[in-house]
């Protein structure tokens, strides 16, 4: 079987594999402050453009999730996302079960917009509902699309207006920032968001996100709230590794890129061939519409995801290409299409 399921089947990009390698019987440091995480943390700043910022590296994304919005909410508080987001449905009530609700506004494109955010302020107006308090996005969405600066422009200015912390999930940013249609640098998210994290999982890491604290209100004993929540590692420094191997020069950006490339292949065949989206492609998820006699036919021989149903005859089914995925294999699904 050829798996077209996610973007983290794999351990881990090569040279991130060289480096844990490399540094495997060194001794160094726990819970983040070792040699390692102090680079990757120096590396990404670079990135950045801006030093004043801090970064915790975080097992994975639920959990990071978890973290910042149980965090950065008093117990009154309640956070925005898309009806789609992945707060609101994949992660088990996670943030529900920290005491917090979690306001789902149905898009059409899986981006939240000022308006859908305008319509939760609205109908939250007092004391016997929850506040509104935090606006959470990613980038890219769980359907694919990317925001561009003007529409994260847009959020942010509705968040200081109203005082909202403005969130961005960034388990799949590589693939946003180098899609065709993105816009943005990471400093424009450094500048637009209150706290945003950078994905590592789905991206050749073997583990582990980046967490970027941007406002400076919300940096205070926030070790504290690791280490309460359980995401800090005593061997830290084995994600600080992987992110110093993926910023100490651009692979981050080549990994996202590459599962981009392999994306494009695969959606200009089905676009040569007549199929239809649910979500336009732009990014390495890819939503195409096929008939359930096709999607019989492909699953002997792919694994992939079969989503909703469109009509009697036909479902939405699930993409997804990595820094992993050959040519080989991208060629061979796009020969049977």
């Amino acid at each position: 079987m050829i798996s077209f399921m996610n973007d983290y089947s794999e351990c881990a990009h090569p040279r991130i594999m060289k480096m844990l390698m490399e540094a495997n019987c060194e001794q160094n440091a726990g819970y983040g402050e070792d040699i390692h995480s102090e680079k990757a943390r120096e590396y990404i700043k670079e990135h950045l453009q801006n030093k004043d910022v801090d970064i915790h590296f975080i097992p994975g994304g639920t959990q990071t999730n978890l973290l910042v919005i149980s965090s950065f909410l008093r117990p009154h508080q309640c956070v925005i996302a898309a009806a789609t987001g992945h707060i609101n449905v994949h992660e088990t009530g996670a943030i529900e079960a920290t005491g917090h609700k979690v306001i789902g506004i149905p898009v059409k494109d899986g981006k939240l917009t000022p308006d859908a955010v305008r319509q939760a302020l609205d109908y939250h107006t007092d004391e016997h509902m929850v506040q509104p308090k935090m606006v959470y996005i990613s980038d890219t969405t769980e359907v694919g699309t990317v925001y561009t600066k003007a529409e994260l422009n847009a959020l942010h200015d509705i968040c200081r207006k109203n005082e909202l912390l403005l969130y961005m999930d960034g388990a799949r940013l590589a693939s946003a920032l180098t899609s065709r249609e993105n816009d943005m640098e990471l400093n424009d998210i450094a500048e637009l968001t209150d706290v945003f994290y950078i994905g590592g999982t789905k991206n050749g890491a073997l583990l582990g996100e980046a967490l970027v604290i941007c406002n400076q209100d919300l940096k205070e004993d926030f070790r504290y709230l690791m280490k309460q929540r359980g995401a800090m590692m005593a061997k830290g420094f084995v994600i600080g590794m992987q992110f110093e191997a993926l910023f100490q020069d651009r692979l981050f950006y080549e990994l996202g890129q590459y599962a981009n490339q392999r994306a494009e292949k695969i959606a200009d065949t089905l676009i040569t061939k007549g199929y239809s989206f649910y979500m336009p492609p732009c990014s390495n998820q890819l939503f195409p519409i096929l008939s359930k006699e096709k999607i019989t036919q492909l699953s002997e021989k792919y694994q992939f995801i079969v989503m909703d149903e469109i009509d009697e005859d036909h479902n939405v089914i699930r993409l997804v290409t990595s820094w992993a995925t050959t040519k080989e294999s991208v060629e061979e699904l796009c020969r049977d299409l």
